[in-house]
């Protein structure tokens, strides 16, 4: 079974069909005021004229606005600029080009060259006008979607910052710590020196690291080795890492004390035991950095929120537009982690 959430996509820019059919009925009567006001009035010419202007008019503000350059939070919009006026002008010169065909062929007795170049000004300057204004209407969608895009992305880097604070000063695991040590130092266990060591070790790299968006993943697998020293001088040989990353992706970048938070969670749901022992795999595969463990769960299980992983992919979908993926069989608890090079780092 595949699990992903689905990225939250930012809603399309739209104008209402409503303007755009009163905007262009408007400019058709609009041009055809001033053969009302001739005294050779025909009203089918001046029928003909309207109609040309306001069939113009929609197909071009339907061009505008469907070729427009969709919004995505990694990318932004862009797409307005001198190619993409010109490209407009062009299109528009050959729609009024044919509009004025189909007018000679309904209306025959007009001359049709000075009526075309008529036209063609009409069409560019409103081909000018619309485009103008969609630029100023679509500005204002930009900085909107980037108002809801930063909102989105403080809230999620708060929630990452509280879970990641939640984790880091985790009573349970900082008492078993202590009761470890406790248990060393009355046994005189040498290793107890070391311990300590690890345990500094650990929460000095949470205050380094817990500012940052990205790590190197080199560092990331020493604040891990720390944390796993700390496990397995708890649970000896009930719980076992394999690592497996290959040469090349350990100066990829990671989200700080994501692989921490990752065995933590391995270790809240699943029996940890010398009967029992938990072994989980930490390895890359070209595209993932990939963490795996068999599935033995609780009879009890902890409590959980279920923010930990959501957290952790809403951190990969605001660095790379990519979820993580969870894939649960009968046996494997797997989790692939999008690999992020230095290039990717914003």
């Amino acid at each position: 079974m595949n699990k992903t959430t689905a990225m939250q996509q930012p809603p399309a820019f739209k104008i209402s069909n409503r303007m755009i059919w009163l905007s262009s009925l408007s400019l058709g009567i609009l041009t055809a005021i001033p053969k009302i006001a001739d005294h050779h009035f025909v009203l089918y010419e001046a029928l003909v004229d309207a109609g040309v202007t306001a069939s113009f008019s929609l197909l071009i503000w339907y061009y505008n606005v469907y070729t427009l350059p969709a919004y995505t939070a990694k990318r932004g919009g862009s797409g307005f600029g001198t190619k993409r006026l010109l490209r407009n002008l062009a299109v528009g010169l050959v729609l009024m080009f044919l509009l004025s065909c189909i007018q000679q062929y309904l209306l025959s007795h007009l001359n049709f060259g000075p009526v075309m170049l008529m036209f063609e000004v009409r069409g560019i300057l409103i081909n000018l006008t619309f485009y103008l204004f969609i630029h100023l209407l679509y500005q204002g969608y930009l900085n909107q979607q980037v108002s809801l895009e930063l909102e989105r992305t403080t809230s999620a880097n708060l929630w990452a910052q509280y879970e990641l604070l939640k984790q880091q000063v985790n009573p349970h695991f900082l008492f078993n710590s202590l009761n470890t040590l406790k248990y060393m130092v009355e046994s005189n266990d040498r290793q107890a020196i070391d311990f300590i060591l690890k345990l500094s070790d650990f929460y000095r790299y949470t205050l380094e690291s817990r500012k940052l968006q990205l790590i190197p993943l080199s560092e990331e697998l020493e604040i891990l080795g720390a944390y796993m020293y700390l496990l397995k001088a708890r649970f000896e040989n009930g719980i076992e890492l394999k690592i497996d990353i290959a040469a090349e992706v350990y100066s990829s970048r990671i989200p700080p004390f994501t692989l921490q938070l990752l065995v933590e969670n391995c270790i809240k749901h699943n029996i940890v035991s010398l009967d029992k022992p938990l072994f989980i795999d930490l390895y890359s595969n070209g595209t993932a950095i990939v963490v795996e463990n068999n599935i033995q769960l609780k009879r009890v299980p902890e409590s959980s929120t279920g923010i930990g992983l959501e957290n952790i992919n809403q951190r990969y979908q605001h660095l790379l537009e990519k979820d993580i993926v969870i894939d649960v069989t009968a046996e494997k608890f797997t989790i692939k982690l999008p690999v992020i090079y230095e290039r990717a780092d914003h």
